[in-house]
């Protein structure tokens, strides 16, 4: 059992801050700005400490504190060392509201809480508290809220966290020291460290999830800014590829959710990674003449001696074809005939009949030998159409 003492505190200072000879002790200690007590076996701060009225730094770490001491004489206290004591709660520091920097680890506290007046704490560290079996460490939403704008390094190691989503409020922190927990859930990382885009320091080795597959990348990837991930350093070669990487996958995301949106069906994800090659554009072929064209049209021409007939014999009936041809608009086309319209090539109109054994050929009005010629090759192809195309019908029946 040890108490604070002022031949104690006399004896904890550095060598640069000696006692002048002509100098009161009351004058000495008000001059300090650093302590040095740290494993002195101390258990109790008494009022001397208060004289200490510039006291800027003091390290008590390595003693046997059961409680963090009053110290609202020492207003001007910028840092704070009191690991690895016996302290239970976070009390006594409201009075301290120029404090930067809190090392609280190897106690056995159990809740951040009571910081809501240190308004310009940068930097606490609260690492591997002593707690009962299946405890873990808790955090106070007010304490968080009021530290939150000033907040930049947090140690929060080897505390049984399995859920770091308290600390999503603390967006302005460059360093998160996280290590030795029971953290899983990537998700939940990815949103809370996704919203800290000053974070350039990240450590979580001895969680769960450093064991998933591409942990480092994916842990990259959520942190745009990270320079340091569990003690390494990320080059920006690897940072540049993976963040490259990571907006291609937002691209084939959005670009997935709107084919299945327009339910266009499926959608293969490896064509997203690319531009698809443009569609070639084949000439199309030239537009076919409208109307049914007979196969025997097509066929070679028949021989002048069977066109001549043909030709002789439809002089003889173009007086009946001619009446016939005003009323064959309403009479329905009988079996074995077949109607189609010809090019009107002639200047005139073209009938023809197909009957059983014999083919007529009807002119309307040919005026020159010329026009006749240029009906030639569609007469000599008619005698050479299928037998099935050439059956039935009476006279008289025309395609026009």
């Amino acid at each position: 059992m040890v108490k604070l003492t002022i031949d104690l505190i006399a004896r904890g200072t550095s060598g640069y801050t000696k006692k002048k000879r002509d100098e009161s002790m009351q004058q000495y200690l008000k001059r300090l700005t650093h302590l040095y007590l740290e494993d002195r076996c101390i258990d109790e701060v008494g009022e001397d400490l208060s004289m200490c009225r510039n006291l800027t730094v003091l390290y008590l770490y390595d003693n046997q504190l059961l409680k963090i001491p009053i110290l609202h004489h020492n207003q001007h206290l910028t840092m704070l060392y009191l690991q690895n004591n016996d302290i239970h709660k976070i009390e006594n520091l409201s009075p301290l509201t120029r404090l930067i920097k809190l090392y609280l680890g190897g106690n056995c506290i159990t809740v951040i809480e009571g910081l809501d007046k240190l308004e310009h704490l940068q930097e606490l560290h609260i690492e591997n508290q002593r707690m009962p079996p299946g405890e873990k460490l808790l955090f106070d939403p007010r304490t968080l809220r009021a530290i939150s704008s000033s907040l930049q390094v947090l140690n929060i190691a080897g505390n049984n966290l399995d859920s770091i989503k308290d600390i999503e409020c603390l967006r302005n922190l460059y360093q998160l020291h996280a290590n030795d927990n029971l953290l899983t859930d990537m998700k939940e990382l990815a949103h809370v460290i996704g919203g800290m885009f000053r974070l350039w320091r990240l450590d979580l080795m001895g969680n769960p999830l450093c064991h998933k597959a591409k942990y480092r990348d994916r842990v990259i990837v959520m942190a745009k800014n990270l320079d340091v991930l569990d003690g390494k350093e990320i080059s920006e070669t690897s940072r540049r590829f993976l963040h490259s990487w990571h907006d291609a996958r937002e691209v084939q995301k959005k670009r997935r959710e709107e084919h299945l949106r327009k339910g266009s069906g499926e959608f293969r994800d490896s064509a997203l990674l690319r531009e698809l090659p443009p569609v070639k554009d084949y000439p199309r072929p030239p537009p076919k003449i409208p109307g049914y064209m007979m196969p025997g049209l097509m066929m070679k021409g028949l021989p002048r001696k069977q066109f001549d007939e043909i030709l002789a014999r439809t002089n003889s009936n173009l007086a009946e074809d001619t009446t016939q041809q005003t009323h064959s608009a309403s009479v329905k086309t009988r079996s074995g005939i077949l109607r189609s319209k010809l090019p009107d090539i002639f200047g005139t109109s073209l009938s023809i009949a197909l009957k059983r054994g014999s083919i007529s050929v009807d002119v309307g009005a040919v005026s020159n030998r010329k026009d006749l010629q240029r009906m030639l090759p569609l007469s000599r192809s008619l005698t050479r159409l299928p037998q099935h195309l050439s059956g039935g019908g009476g006279r008289g029946s025309h395609l026009l």
